[in-house]
């Protein structure tokens, strides 16, 4: 049985923010992976692993997309790191120029750390990187080239096997979400503006449909669905829906996001983006469903797990409604 490679992102945040621009900056995040760890006041830790299927981007294009939504959204820049582990992703976020990303290969791992400063490791403080230098040992090359008993004497047993397993790259800690997402959305930044009603329709189409989804995938429903829509000049306008009863069924929450579209009446609106996002979360199994006396509805149902099904398998492009189609 092999185990899946991890692979976490840190991403230090190059603004200074307030406590409540930190949490939208979580819940940001959370759009990305459940998986979201806050390191305040200026970093977020965030595992893809689970992510990189969904979205179908490699783990380098996936924090690049994080990057992008925290500059679109809110002007933050940002530097990262990638690796296989909190630890490594940090000091490659460390090591990293604003804007840039550092990503460290599980292959690579012992390869990038060998020539880095003692310094570098996280809990390596003034007093123990004073002792290793009286020794002459300034690297961390240094340190997993020196034997176990040598480092024992100069650390004691307890600090030296830490140091030695931080050395060579270990940290089981798994990244920790704060809280229970409170809601999924999905976004779709445009490349261009866009004026035409019929784009503007395939977009909160295509949006609602990737909710549905993620929702499904989570075995949750939503009782309330938002619609934002910002336009070029930077503005925004979001309306909101409490929805009849608490669902994960894609076209019922496509009929409720496009009724939000029409309602805002944009017609020659210079739209360049749009976000739905599904509130008021519940487990499935805690949400009652009207019962219908219409078999086409539990068809589309049975249709709609089946196409669940093979997008677990084959990828979120597998099938996707007429309208989407290329």
């Amino acid at each position: 049985m092999t185990t899946r490679r991890r692979h976490i992102a840190h991403l230090h945040l190059h603004t200074a923010l307030t406590e409540t621009q930190y949490g939208d900056v979580i819940e940001l995040m959370s759009d990305v992976t459940p998986h979201v760890q806050p390191v305040p006041p200026d970093a977020v830790q965030l595992d893809l692993t689970s992510a990189l299927r969904y979205f179908d981007l490699s783990p380098y294009d996936m924090v690049q997309t994080a990057m992008i939504r925290l500059k679109l959204f809110y002007g933050i820049d940002s530097s990262a790191g990638l690796a296989g582990n909190r630890m490594l992703a940090a000091m490659a976020a460390d090591a990293s120029a604003p804007g840039d990303t550092t990503w460290v290969p599980v292959e690579r791992a012992a390869e990038w750390l060998y020539p880095r400063p003692v310094t570098a490791l996280p809990g390596i403080g003034r007093a123990t990187a004073s002792t290793l230098s009286r020794y002459g040992l300034h690297t961390i090359g240094q340190i997993t080239d020196l034997p176990a008993a040598t480092l024992q004497r100069l650390l004691g047993v307890g600090q030296a096997r830490l140091l030695a397993e931080r050395a060579r790259g270990h940290d089981p800690r798994p990244v920790v979400p704060a809280e229970p997402a409170t809601h999924l959305s999905a976004d779709l930044v445009l490349d261009r503006d866009c004026l035409d009603p019929a784009q503007q329709h395939r977009a909160v189409l295509g949006l609602a449909e990737q909710v549905g989804l993620r929702l499904r995938g989570e075995h949750q429903v939503a009782g309330r669905l938002a619609l934002t829509v910002r336009y070029a000049d930077r503005s925004s306008t979001t309306r909101t829906r409490t929805l009849p009863e608490p669902t994960s069924h894609s076209p019922a929450l496509a009929a409720h996001a496009l009724g939000l579209l029409n309602a805002l009446g944009l017609q020659r609106a210079r739209v360049r983006a749009f976000a739905v996002r599904a509130d008021a979360l519940l487990p499935e199994g805690k949400a009652s469903r009207q019962l219908s006396m219409d078999p086409g509805e539990e068809r589309a149902r049975a249709a709609e797990a089946a196409a669940d099904r093979a997008r677990r398998r084959f990828g979120p492009g597998a099938i996707r409604p007429a309208a989407l189609a290329d």
